[in-house]
C-alpha cells in the first residue's frame, strides 16, 4: 500500500499504517516507486491546523475507486495537538475507508493490542462506566456491542489487578515443542524428531536457570506470585521429562502459596492421566486444553493432530484428576468453518463446564504455512466470523461466564478481539499481568522474555526488558555465566540503582 503524507503536521507513521490496515488487512507498504503494484490500495492525506482547529483530510482509493473525508477537531487542554490529530485522523480514516469498502470496523478507530487499556485508565480517573461507554462510541466510534465488552473487561481486570502487590513477581517457563506445527502458527515451536530429540538435554539447562532464577528473585526482593509452564506445547515432554521439571520448580519454590500455577496442555493427543497426576502432585493449578474447534475435518485441515473425540478424553482426565481450574481455547473463523459449525463448538465446550474459555479470532501471522499455501487468505469474507464470535460472547453472558482478559492481534479477521471468560474464582492472574505490564516477570528458556518493572517516586511506571536467545540451539549454547551476570546486573541497577 502507498502513502503520500502532505500534510504540515506529522503522525506516528506506525499509526497511521495500523489504521490502513483495518480496511486493508494483509497489506505491506511501499517506500520507494518501484516496489508499488499495480492496483495496490493507496491513501493520500494531510495534518493542518488554523489556531486551535486540526484538520484532516483523506483520500483513500482502491481498483479506481476513491473515496474523501475531512475530519475537523478542537484542540482542547490536556488533549494536545498530537493526540488531536490522532483523533481527527482516525475519523476520516473510519469514514473515507467505510465508504471505500463497505466495512466499518467494529472497533472504530481504536489500533493496537489492547483495547480495554483506554477504558481502564479512564476508570481510573473515577469516570462511571456510562460516561465511558458514550466517549468510546463518540470519540472512538466503537460499536455498542464492543464498548459494552471493553468496559466489562476493565472493571473485571481491575478487580484482578487491585490485589497484586508490588514486592510481588511471576515466572514464565517456556517449552518451544509442539508434536506437529499447526497452519495458521508463527510461534518458534520445534516439531520434527531430530528437534524434538534435544528436549533432555533442554530440560537440564532449564532446571540450571529455574535455580538461577529463584535467586534473582531474592536479590530483586521479590516474592513469586505466579508460575506460568508455555510454549509451544508443554505436555509434549515424556512423563519423566515432566516430573524431572517440575520436581525442580518444587525444589526452589514454595509451590503451595502461589496464586496461581500454569502448565499448557494445549494439544489433547499430548494429554495422558500420568503426567497430569504428576501436574497435580506438584501443584499445578492451571492447565489449557484447547480444542480450538470440535469439527474433525477443520482439524485436520490445519494441522491438529488431534480429534474432537481426544480433546473430551483430555478433558474428563483433568477433571477426573481434580486440576481446579480448566482452560480451553476456541478459534472463530479458521479457513473452511462456517457459523453453525463454530457455534455447536462453543455449544459443546459450555457443555463440559470448564472453568474458563478463550474464544480467539483466527489470525493470519506473517510467516504462517497457511498464507503461503492460499495466498488470498485475506480476501476471505468476514460476515460468518463476526457472527460465531458474537454468538460466543452472547452464550458466555448466558452460561455465567465474565470477560476479563482480551487482546487484538495484527491481522485478525475483521480486526476483531480474543477474550478470556471464567467463572468466579478462576480468572488466569498471570495472562493480565502480561498483558498490563505493571508486575515484574522472570523468564526462562529459549525465546522467553523477562519484564522487569518498578515505579518511580511520581508514580511513572519503568520497564525493562531481557532477552533469551530465540532458538533452543541458541539457548542451550548460551554462556550460562555471561547470562547469570547480565541479569544480576540489570536486577541491581533498575530496582537498586547500584
Amino acid at each position: 500500500m502507498k502513502i503520500n503524507d502532505n500534510g504540515k503536521i506529522r503522525v506516528n507513521r506506525y499509526y497511521v499504517q495500523s489504521l490502513c490496515m483495518l480496511f486493508f488487512p494483509g497489506e505491506k507498504f511501499s517506500v520507494k516507486e518501484e516496489e508499488i503494484r499495480e492496483g495496490e490500495p493507496t491513501l493520500d492525506y494531510s495534518v493542518t491546523r488554523e489556531d486551535d482547529i486540526v484538520s484532516v483530510k483523506v483520500t483513500l482509493s482502491l481498483a479506481g475507486k476513491s473515496e474523501t473525508h475531512i475530519a475537523e477537531l478542537e484542540v482542547k487542554n490536556g488533549v494536545g495537538e498530537e493526540k488531536t490529530a490522532k483523533l481527527a485522523l482516525g475519523t476520516a480514516m473510519y469514514y473515507a475507508g467505510e465508504k471505500l469498502v463497505g466495512m466499518a470496523p467494529a472497533w472504530g478507530m481504536l489500533v493496537g493490542i489492547r483495547p480495554a487499556k483506554l477504558a481502564l485508565e479512564m476508570l481510573a480517573e473515577g469516570r462511571t462506566a456510562l460516561s465511558v461507554r458514550r466517549q468510546l462510541r463518540r470519540d472512538y466510534l466503537v460499536n455498542p456491542k464492543k464498548a459494552t465488552l471493553c468496559i466489562d473487561v476493565a472493571q473485571n481486570e481491575r478487580a484482578i489487578l487491585e490485589g497484586i502487590r508490588e514486592d510481588t513477581c511471576s515466572l514464565y517457563i517456556s517449552i518451544p515443542f509442539c508434536p506437529s506445527r499447526c497452519a495458521y502458527c508463527s510461534f518458534v515451536s520445534y516439531s520434527t524428531n531430530r528437534l524434538l530429540s534435544m528436549i533432555p538435554e533442554y530440560i537440564d539447562r532449564l532446571c540450571r536457570d529455574i535455580e538461577r532464577a529463584a535467586l534473582q528473585m531474592k536479590r530483586a526482593k521479590k516474592k513469586l506470585l505466579t508460575i506460568y509452564i508455555g510454549g509451544g506445547t508443554p505436555t509434549v515432554l515424556t512423563a519423566a521429562e515432566l516430573e524431572k521439571l517440575l520436581s525442580c520448580i518444587s525444589r526452589n519454590f514454595n509451590t503451595k502459596r502461589l496464586a496461581e500455577f500454569t502448565l499448557e496442555a494445549g494439544r489433547p493427543d499430548t494429554v495422558d492421566e500420568e503426567k497430569l497426576r504428576i501436574a497435580k502432585a506438584y501443584g499445578v493449578t492451571r492447565i489449557s486444553i484447547n480444542p480450538q474447534t470440535l469439527n474433525n475435518n477443520i482439524l485436520e485441515s490445519i494441522g491438529r493432530r488431534h480429534t474432537a473425540e481426544d480433546f473430551y478424553n483430555a478433558f474428563d482426565i483433568a477433571r477426573n484428576v481434580g486440576i481446579k481450574t480448566i482452560n480451553c481455547d476456541l478459534i472463530a473463523g479458521l479457513p473452511g468453518e462456517s457459523y453453525p459449525s463454530f457455534a455447536k463448538s462453543v455449544d459443546a465446550v459450555i457443555a463440559c463446564a470448564p472453568e474458563n474459555i478463550t474464544v480467539h479470532t483466527f489470525c493470519v501471522k506473517k510467516s504462517a504455512q497457511i498464507k503461503l499455501d492460499d495466498p488470498g487468505i485475506f480476501k476471505r469474507g468476514v460476515n460468518d466470523t463476526v457472527k460465531s464470535v458474537d454468538y460466543s460472547q452472547l452464550k458466555m453472558k448466558n452460561s455465567g461466564y465474565k470477560p476479563y482478559y482480551m487482546y487484538r492481534q495484527k491481522n485478525a479477521v475483521g480486526n476483531l478481539e480474543n477474550v478470556s471468560f471464567t467463572i468466579d474464582g478462576h480468572a488466569g492472574i498471570y495472562n493480565v499481568l502480561i498483558m498490563e505490564e505493571n508486575h515484574t516477570i522472570f523468564a526462562v528458556g529459549a525465546g522467553a522474555v523477562a519484564k522487569l518493572v518498578r515505579f518511580d517516586e511520581n508514580g511513572e511506571k519503568k520497564l525493562e526488558r531481557i532477552f533469551e536467545p530465540k532458538y533452543p540451539y541458541e539457548y542451550m549454547r548460551e554462556d550460562e555465566a555471561e547470562n547469570e551476570a547480565r541479569y544480576n546486573e540489570a536486577i541491581d541497577r533498575f530496582f537498586f540503582g547500584k
